[in-house]
């Protein structure tokens, strides 16, 4: 069965490279048509908690609107199953395992597990070109506003004009020091911060970033609203959390007031608006329709809610079947642009064409993950690949061994909660999407894990 049918893109290569970045290829008055680009990200939220994915215990009212006024997303995924390796993703158009930043920064290497973690990559190079860097070179205002998570280099030096960095709430002497009555997690202020932007650049193309903190734990909410939800008859069931869904009304409300805004200054028509996840909910395992959470290359961990609005192009109410991953915002934000690039220095592909086009198709054969790590969760480190309807996971622990429960295979179209594995009745698949995922590997200079030493 085929993966993705095959359609050419209109990325146009360029050779307006100088010194590995990208050369200005537009004028003032070209970029004053240009569309707006906000990029809303939430953390550690999963797909089952929006009601435009289904769910009705979480109230995301102004998240729907944005998918009725635009288009959803079925098969969205995040490039890695924990928030720095998605992120990089983002920033680069490339997979975490050619960046060699694979794990959340600065995660651990234990030294009493069975695979030796490798050396990775602990902050997003200079060297790398960034979206904000590359919008830039068109005449476009770039902001980051929120969670950067991306090691020492700050977004400042990443390309972004204006940048404000936040973090979740910390402790101090034992007690928390950020309270849930005053902004805890920020979202308030990155949305102020986010409006200023907007309106100061009302006259000009902008990109904006704006990067939540929440939902990530500590999980901190006003409690009038956290009753609110306390009193739903839902509340009891499994990942029905109160205080998670104040927390998502809050976030909720805060992308409210940007589209707001964005009306308010006429600039809706021809503003893409996009809310997107980097990896799935905390907990608890296996809570909605999807198995796994955060940390797992099962599909609770990396299949994300993914909604784009842009009136001036895609038609309300539309749905995607199409497999888009992280490292497609580059190109897909430089296509929207009209940015040219080297289509071969990333990993990305533009999805543009399905924006116009719910039923088209990309030019791609598989997407892949790679993760070297042992995850605070206790989730042992694995590899995988999603080809057609199949996806292959890999466990590094058991495969360095050759054991026979190495690898997993799921039909996904046939089985989304990944129940049945299809390893022993589909054997040629299973052969083929090994061997697929071994050759990528190779191909992108993935890191290896070796064993320990008795």
């Amino acid at each position: 069965m085929p993966l993705f049918s095959v359609v050419s893109i209109a990325i146009v290569l360029s050779n307006a490279i100088d010194c590995g970045r990208l050369a200005p290829l537009a004028h003032a008055a070209e970029a004053e048509s240009k569309p707006n680009i906000v990029l809303i990200i939430a953390d550690d939220l999963g797909r089952y908690q929006l009601g435009c994915y289904g769910s009705t215990f979480y109230e995301t009212p102004n998240i729907d609107r944005l998918a009725g006024e635009g288009m959803r997303f079925a098969n969205a995924y995040a490039a890695a199953p924990v928030c720095s390796a998605t992120r990089a993703s983002i920033m680069t158009g490339k997979y975490p395992a050619r960046l060699h930043l694979t794990n959340f920064i600065v995660g651990d290497a234990p030294n009493d597990r069975k695979l030796l973690t490798p050396d990775w990559t602990k902050s997003l190079p200079l060297e790398e070109v960034t979206i904000a860097e590359s919008l830039k070179q068109v005449g476009y205002a770039t902001a980051h506003f929120g969670k950067w998570h991306l090691g020492d280099h700050d977004p400042d030096t990443q390309g972004f004009d204006r940048s404000v960095l936040t973090y979740k709430p910390r402790k101090k002497n034992g007690r928390e020091w950020q309270t849930a009555e005053n902004d805890a997690h920020n979202v308030r202020y990155i949305t102020e911060r986010s409006l200023e932007f907007i309106e100061k650049n009302r006259e000009t193309p902008f990109s904006l970033i704006a990067s939540h903190n929440s939902i990530h734990t500590p999980l901190l909410e006003k409690e009038k609203l956290i009753q609110k939800y306390e009193a739903k008859a839902e509340s009891s069931l499994p990942g029905n959390k109160p205080v998670v869904g104040a927390m998502m009304e809050t976030l909720d409300a805060s992308i409210g007031v940007i589209l707001k805004k964005l009306a308010e200054l006429n600039l809706e028509e021809n503003t893409v608006v996009v809310f997107y996840s980097d990896n799935g909910h905390h907990s608890p395992k296996n809570a909605g329709p999807l198995r796994g959470g955060k940390g797992d290359l099962y599909e609770g961990g990396i299949r994300m809610p993914l909604v784009i609005r842009w009136p001036a192009e895609i038609k309300a109410g539309g749905e995607c079947d199409e497999v888009v991953i992280s490292n497609d915002f580059f190109p897909t934000f430089n296509d929207i642009a009209g940015v040219q690039f080297p289509a071969e220095s990333i990993d990305g592909v533009s999805f543009l064409p399905v924006l116009k086009d719910p039923g088209a198709r990309l030019d791609r054969k598989a997407i892949h993950w790679h993760f070297p790590h042992y995850h605070g969760a206790g989730i042992g480190p694995q590899g995988a690949i999603r080809s057609g309807p199949y996806k292959l996971i890999e466990w590094f622990e058991k495969s360095v061994d050759d054991e026979p429960d190495a690898f997993e295979l799921y039909d996904l179209l046939e089985d989304p909660g990944e129940q049945e594995n299809r390893v022993e009745s589909l054997p040629d698949i299973a052969d083929k999407l090994k061997e697929a995922l071994r050759v990528w590997r190779e191909r992108v200079g993935a890191q290896t894990m070796s064993k320990r030493e008795p």
